[in-house]
């Protein structure tokens, strides 16, 4: 039985593909199996070394814990400055006034261009020399200012994609009625683009999550990643143990974030499903006469 994206798989085909199955299979059962050889050989599997993250508290909360609320607390800073300024940059990018259009091109491009590192160290020196806030809370601002500027101008990008992917008869019907520009691009191009850009907004949202971690590595940012290399430290010996805790908490964090984002895409698809039903121009001018605008 064929399929729309490929035909169907031929008997040969289908013991190749047994074949490599088991392969991998075995191979990857053979690495697993040497990785706990090596590591048991070397004594990282001792529950001395395990022990302080599964009996008492002391390690979660004065390691783990504060670690992982100031990777959250930059994290959503970022996501919340980066996703508005990302959309309203993409946006401009589209305008049809120069004015508006290359200076928001030149920001995207410049910004796209410089690694987020050098973003959060150029955030550093500039909150030390001009503003007064504290030397506690540079290493937060500087993180959080670079994950936006450079998070905003790729977010920018995919908003921009998202728009242009669309049909351009999406656009030229709702003018065809009467609907102004912004008028068509808020109330139908950026609902329908809103579903194609998910996945690529909630990839880049894992990204700013896991880069909170240069400020812990560079600016002393105290994140989970920098706790967690404070805490091997203090236990001793234990950074196999302590890192494969923190990456845990990573691998569940981005899980949670990536099936929220699954769960809110169908809902979405099946909202945004057609009645049927076709619309008059006075039925568009009424449903946005909330807005002050008239068609």
């Amino acid at each position: 039985m064929s399929s729309v994206l490929y035909d169907a798989q031929g008997p040969r085909a289908k013991r190749r593909n047994i074949i490599f199955t088991v392969v991998f299979v075995v191979a990857l059962a053979a690495l697993l199996w040497w990785v706990f050889g090596t590591l048991n050989d070397k004594g990282q599997l001792e529950w001395v070394l395990w022990k302080p993250f599964f009996s008492g508290t002391e390690a979660w909360s004065t390691y783990i814990w504060p670690g992982l609320e100031n990777t959250l607390k930059a994290a959503a800073l970022a996501v919340v400055i980066a996703l508005p300024l990302g959309a309203v940059l993409g946006i401009a990018r589209l305008s049809d006034h120069v004015w508006v259009r290359v200076p928001a091109t030149v920001l995207v491009e410049f910004f796209r261009s410089i690694p987020v590192l050098v973003l959060m160290i150029f955030g550093l020196a500039l909150f030390a020399e001009y503003t007064n806030v504290s030397s506690d809370d540079r290493p937060l601002y500087a993180v959080v200012t670079g994950l936006v500027l450079y998070n905003a101008s790729v977010l920018a990008e995919i908003v921009r994609s998202g728009i242009l992917s669309l049909p351009k008869g999406q656009g030229e019907g709702a003018m065809a009625i009467g609907l102004r520009k912004g008028q068509v691009m808020r109330l139908i191009l950026l609902p329908q683009a809103v579903t194609a850009m998910l996945p690529a907004i909630v990839s880049q949202l894992v990204v700013i999550l896991k880069d909170t971690a240069l400020g812990g590595a560079v600016l002393t940012f105290p994140e989970l990643l920098a706790s967690a290399n404070t805490m091997s430290g203090y236990y001793g010996a234990n950074v196999i143990a302590s890192f494969t805790v923190v990456a845990v908490i990573y691998i569940a964090l981005n899980f949670l974030l990536t099936s929220f984002a699954s769960w809110l895409e169908r809902r979405l698809r099946r909202a945004k499903k057609s009645t049927g039903a076709v619309l008059r121009a006075d039925d568009v001018e009424t449903a946005d006469a909330g807005t002050g605008e008239k068609v």
